[in-house]
């Protein structure tokens, strides 16, 4: 199997030893969608800023297409596109004159560029709109131009930084329909970053959960799913009984795989459920526990964020202002 992207032990580290990156390595398969997941502030802007020659790692190793984005920054240029997080369209412009500007940047010939622009405003259902400018477009509208521009130069590999961030649940639901189309009909590959858990579920061949820089976890969305081995039952006590431990409150057998102390909750892994429920709860009142809460949890991306890095996604979310610092530590050290 071809591999379009290759990263072995990836360091980035800013001034003031800010580890956005820290030695991480994966490939990405030709043809497949990849997702980076994890919270603001994880590294994964910071993975995809390297990837496509916007800043130099620290140290380690990354080729695309083959070319070292070090050694081979242009060439590598030359086979991606790039759809920011940041929406970069010109709003003085219109749709089309974005994409002629994107054209003359690629110095695509005029007669290649204009036949390309017309079936990519078609493609994303804008072409009515082509001769608006792009103030006038909604976000999705906005995100389905960039998509478009990304596009003009016929990349072989995407890059996709937070595609869908701040968009509606129905407009995020339509630009993956979009991302879904190019995959298929442009035999392209996709390398996206992304929080959101149904989106990684949703779009993505294979999933690496990333944290404080660090890859937690890969595999494809059921393989990780799967890991968890099966169902979670999450019992919140008032305190566990003096002088008893966790394992002679629930233990291990056929039916409970795993039994985890976080705080005040139970977290027990089981194959079933809905059976094993009833009778840990009945157990436990039994033992003189008090139960305050009981959850079913279905395997989830976000529970298998949860048990790799012991909490949930949006409680791992880093500040605003520590985004921003580091964006723009990002930036001067791109000029």
């Amino acid at each position: 199997m071809m591999e379009d992207v290759v990263v072995e032990n990836l360091w980035k580290i800013y001034p003031g030893g800010i580890q956005a990156v820290k030695g991480i390595s994966f490939t990405v398969h030709h043809g497949e969608i990849f997702s980076l997941l994890g919270p603001n502030g994880a590294g994964k802007t910071t993975t995809i800023s390297i990837l496509t020659t916007l800043i130099k790692p620290t140290k380690g190793k990354a080729l695309v297409g083959g070319f070292d984005v070090e050694k081979e920054a242009k060439r590598v240029r030359e086979i991606i596109g790039l759809v920011p997080q940041d929406i970069v369209v010109d709003d003085d412009l219109t749709g089309w004159d974005n994409l002629m500007v994107q054209a003359a940047l690629y110095h695509i010939p005029k007669s290649v560029a204009r036949k390309r622009a017309e079936d990519l405003l078609e493609f994303m259902d804008l072409k009515e709109f082509a001769n608006k400018k792009a103030e006038n477009y909604s976000g999705g509208m906005r995100r389905r131009l960039e998509l478009a521009a990304a596009l003009l130069h016929r990349p072989k590999i995407l890059f996709l930084d937070e595609p869908t961030l701040g968009l509606d649940v129905q407009v995020r639901t339509a630009v993956w329909d979009y991302i879904n189309r190019i995959r298929k009909e442009e035999d392209m590959t996709l390398i996206m970053t992304t929080h959101y858990m149904e989106e990684a579920d949703k779009l993505s061949d294979r999933v690496a959960i990333i944290d404080y820089g660090e890859i937690k976890a890969l595999g494809s969305p059921k393989e990780l799913k799967d890991s968890l081995g099966g169902d979670i039952i999450e019992v919140e006590v008032e305190a566990l009984p003096e002088g008893s431990s966790l394992e002679s409150l629930i233990p291990v057998n056929g039916m409970v795989k795993e039994v985890k102390l976080r705080g005040n909750v139970i977290r027990i892994k089981t194959a079933e459920g809905e059976k094993a429920l009833p009778n840990i709860v009945i157990s436990l009142s039994s033992k003189g526990v008090t139960v305050k809460s009981v959850n079913l949890i279905k395997p989830s991306l976000d529970e298998v964020f949860m048990e790799f890095t012991g909490k949930r996604i949006r409680e791992s979310e880093v500040s605003k202002e520590e985004v921003f610092k580091e964006r723009a530590i990002m930036r001067r050290r791109a000029r």
